[in-house]
């Protein structure tokens, strides 16, 4: 079989040994679509998992569903979250499914422990089990069933590729991927809803979208900027304590906007002026070939493409992303045994 063309990006050390290596690709795009830096093949297809959901989500924000229901921008982050399941976002999202007048046993997205380890032993102390509300998809979920009902349309079987509310999410993906919808293949993501496959540079092209929409539609880029000040405003809904979505946002305060997905895919988008004044929007998306199920390649790869970039300080990644960061190589005793860092460099080409 042949395999994509990915390139080494994260080298994990022991002693003077490379033990491991995680390769990866990444692009690095502007509005337009140019590719102006990248590692790997940025053409590689593959699905952006829960990376997608700032786009999902659109549709229901330009038809105007955040007035039509009273929702905060607090809400609209959740619903492009892959939450942690803690007693705030399962409130938020609670309170959701309130004002759209669903339940939380409409949710198609299933069961799972909270992802935040606290949240979890807390409830299992209480004896609570967790419910579909605490589910990492919860808030994408609901925002399909508000589209759902903004539109007039049943809430049965909102997940389906054919039911009009995953139609439209599609078109609309597909429009600001420039994907013809025919190319995009389609999967089923972990959560059950309808998932998108495409080349990293267009997922990054609708990075760069949400990032500067000033060339689209005005319904279409009023709804743009609503999603990206949401997430950039409640960085706390769209991840979590100690994630790299929360902490990168909150880090960088308004200069770009993080999500990450499954099996090692990230996106992020910087916001004009990011790097400078006069500098564009740029859209990033990059994906660990392994999967990187500990989130370690990913984690050190996302903070380095920002170091690199100019938007992350040393001091900055020392105070509050120094465990998600290149780093010692410890063993249980706490002992340095060697090195996890990066090993790519990529040269941005603005002009």
């Amino acid at each position: 079989m042949t395999y994509p063309n990915y390139q080494a990006l994260v080298e994990v050390t022991r002693g003077p040994i490379v033990e491991s290596i995680h390769c990866g690709a990444i692009a690095v795009v502007d509005i337009h679509g140019r590719v102006l830096a990248s590692a790997g093949d940025p053409e590689i297809v593959t699905y952006p998992r829960s990376t997608a959901k700032p786009v999902q989500v659109l549709p229901f924000v330009e038809l105007g569903g955040l007035g039509r229901f009273g929702l905060t921008e607090r809400e609209l982050a959740v619903m492009c979250a892959s939450h942690s399941g803690t007693d705030d976002h399962f409130a938020v999202v609670s309170g959701i499914q309130a004002k759209i007048g669903v339940s939380e046993s409409d949710l198609l997205c299933g069961v799972h422990n909270p992802m935040d380890k606290p949240t979890a032993i807390a409830m299992s102390k209480r004896g609570e089990a967790p419910t579909p509300n605490r589910h990492n998809c919860s808030g994408k979920h609901t925002g399909m069933l508000a589209q759902a009902a903004l539109r007039g349309l049943p809430k049965e079987e909102y997940i389906d590729p054919r039911h009009p509310v995953q139609q439209l999410i599609i078109k609309t993906f597909s429009e600001m991927t420039d994907m013809p919808v025919e190319q995009i293949g389609i999967g089923i993501d972990g959560c059950s809803a309808p998932v998108f496959a495409l080349p990293l540079r267009n997922m990054a092209l609708a990075f760069a979208r949400l990032a500067d929409p000033a060339g689209l539609a005005p319904a279409r880029a009023a709804a743009c900027r609503q999603i990206t000040q949401a997430m950039m405003a409640h960085p706390d809904m769209v991840a979590g304590p100690g994630r790299f979505d929360t902490l990168a946002m909150r880090a960088l305060s308004g200069r770009m906007f993080a999500k990450g997905g499954a099996e090692g895919y990230q996106g992020m988008g910087l916001m004009p002026g990011a790097l400078g004044p006069g500098s564009p929007a740029l859209g990033i998306a990059f994906k660990i070939a392994d999967g990187d199920q500990s989130d370690r390649a990913r984690n050190v790869v996302s903070i380095e493409i920002l170091r690199q970039f100019g938007l992350l300080s040393p001091e900055q990644i020392a105070d509050g992303l120094a465990d998600l960061a290149a780093r010692p190589n410890t063993n249980w005793r706490k002992f340095v045994v060697g090195e996890i860092r990066p090993c790519f460099d990529l040269h941005l080409e603005l002009s």
